[in-house]
């Protein structure tokens, strides 16, 4: 137990404190005033089904800890609903519920002084929020996922909330009615849990797994399934032996932790939101973590499962034939893992999987095996170019043009990107930016699945691209461009490109290039004047004013320690 559990209880015990009646008020007897005080940060909310399921597992979790010897204490946290907010101005507080989300376990956890912490969530920020605050505390901690969502179907395909944002770009192209818009609606997302394909929450699940804070197999379970509770009771269990070991976060969330976990989601197919928030956790936790690292994995992990966004199947497919751990032993067995990166169960990764397989199963190909990759190198690509000096970041698979050299439309919002679209104002060839969509500008960076649904649902996924200093939803692909850094807020070079300019995105060579001269360019910023803020009260003026840029992972505490 840690000194402050000691002082407070213990020494404070003796003296009979007033803090043991009201710890007495919550249901204290005399013999739990020598037992560790575990936190659940529980994100249930009904607000979107990402999360309206973990209730349950929260329970399960306090049961399983009293079992175990310690006396949990339940508190809760907040979420956004990304594919809700998707498209409005509530959007831009997504991001931001990321740092709330952190602050409010954080705070919550060092306040009551608490000896470890499990928490659980489910939508997309609730993940990283987590993991921030774990790795700044330092108490030993677990994160169970609140679980996938089971696909929807319609007319023998699998549906998930992509389906539906696809449909409306079908149907704004005439290429559906309305009554099949409606059917994909109701049927797209059948119950509890987090978006189906490999999208963020999917994608940050796999990564805490490989990460070695979240426990085998449970990355990629179905939230109404029965083993999913088992599963976050288990979570208790080793939490509780973990607060006996006093085995910590610094101690698990590690370089090699993070380098295992890019190696997974380059694996699986990932999402570009997993660079922003691994990025966020290595400076909560004091690992240098960079974009080049992303690069330099990338070269070496091929991508072997066939996934949801550009691929045919979903986590719940991913699961049944071994999960994230049949993608770690195959990437172990090749050399392309830390097998001796410990683990939240005390366990190295190599002992985790001493049971995996080194192949997948037969007769299946959600899992590829090793020398029929889908493709030989990952898909999360680090580009840079005049129009992104510290870089942006891509996802150069699953599009059927890798080069694009158009001219520019250019627009200062996403809604007015988005209207565009569905008028038909957009052609092939045409290289969009929506700018003043990064973490200072938006303010939040909001994420653009609708402006790129549209394109995809127009036809025209593979023949336009879009460039953003704002971010992409998991469930997006095509040719798109996000994370641009510097924003435009800030002055960046994506401020000063102008209607028609001719740009280029060449994936294989990770180039983002504005083919302007530096003599213009130079002109051009002279002339740039900033917006005023769009908000000056409230959380996203606070935002606002912290967020550094998303090359570093849009943190809010950045340099304070150098102030």
């Amino acid at each position: 137990m840690s000194d402050n559990f000691r002082s407070r209880v213990v020494t404070q015990g003796v003296q009979r404190s007033p803090n043991r009646a009201m710890l007495r008020a919550v249901g204290f007897q005399d013999q739990d005033f020598t037992k560790p005080i575990v936190g659940i940060a529980n994100g249930y909310s009904t607000i979107t089904p990402c999360n309206m399921g973990l209730n349950g597992l929260a329970l399960r979790a306090e049961a399983g800890m009293r079992s175990a010897g310690a006396m949990p204490q339940m508190f809760g946290t907040i979420t956004i609903s990304d594919g809700i907010s998707m498209g409005t101005e509530g959007m831009k507080y997504s991001l931001v519920s990321r740092e709330v989300i952190a602050d409010s376990i954080e705070t919550a956890c060092n306040g009551q002084s608490m000896d470890g912490v499990l928490a659980i969530g489910g939508c997309d920020k609730n993940m990283p929020g987590a993991m921030i605050a774990i790795a700044r505390m330092n108490i030993p901690a677990i994160f169970v996922y609140g679980g996938t969502i089971k696909p929807g179907h319609h007319n023998g395909k699998d549906l998930t909330v992509v389906s539906s944002f696809e449909a409306v770009g079908q149907f704004s192209a005439g290429k559906i009615d309305e009554t099949e818009l409606t059917a994909v609606e109701n049927k797209a997302c059948p119950g509890a849990g987090s978006c189906g394909g490999m999208f963020t929450a999917n994608t940050m699940s796999s990564a805490f797994e490989a990460m070695g804070m979240s426990l085998a197999y449970s990355s990629t379970m179905a939230n109404e399934d029965a083993e999913k509770a088992d599963s976050a009771e288990k979570s208790a269990f080793v939490l509780v032996e973990a607060i006996r070991k006093q085995l910590t976060p610094k101690q698990i969330l590690t370089r090699k932790a993070f380098e295992n976990a890019i190696a997974v989601i380059m694996a699986v197919g990932g999402s570009t939101n997993a660079v922003l928030h691994l990025l966020a956790i290595a400076h909560a936790i004091g690992v240098e973590l960079t974009l080049d690292d992303f690069e330099t994995i990338r070269a070496k992990v091929p991508v072997l499962c066939d996934l949801k966004p550009s691929g045919k199947y979903v986590a719940t497919d991913l699961h049944k034939v071994g999960g994230i751990p049949q993608v770690m032993k195959m990437l172990l067995a090749h050399d392309l893992l830390h097998g001796d990166a410990l683990t939240i169960t005390g366990q190295t990764l190599a002992e985790v999987l001493a049971d995996v397989p080194e192949e997948p199963p037969a007769n299946q190909d959600v899992i590829h095996p090793w020398d029929n990759p889908i493709y030989a190198q990952g898909h999360l690509a680090i580009l840079r170019g005049n129009l992104a000096t510290e870089g942006a970041v891509a996802k150069i698979t699953g599009i059927k043009k890798p080069q694009i050299t158009g001219p520019a439309r250019v627009f200062e919002s996403e809604e007015a990107c988005l209207d565009a679209i569905l008028a038909g104002q957009i052609k092939a060839g045409d290289v969009i930016i929506v700018r003043y969509e990064g973490p200072k500008g938006g303010p939040g960076m909001r994420e653009m699945l609708a402006p790129t649904s549209a394109l995809i649902g127009a036809g025209l996924g593979d023949a336009v691209g879009l460039i953003t200093d704002g971010r992409f939803s998991g469930g997006t692909y095509g040719m798109v461009v996000g994370h641009v850094a510097p924003e435009a807020a800030v002055g960046g070079t994506i401020a000063l490109v102008q209607e028609g300019d001719t740009i280029t995105i060449d994936s294989p060579a990770r180039l983002l290039q504005l083919h302007v001269s530096d003599e213009e360019l130079e002109q051009r910023r002279a002339n740039w004047k900033p917006l005023k803020p769009r908000y000056t009260t409230g959380v996203l003026a606070k935002y606002a004013k912290l967020v550094s840029s998303s090359s570093v992972g849009a943190v809010t505490d950045l340099g304070l320690d150098q102030a």
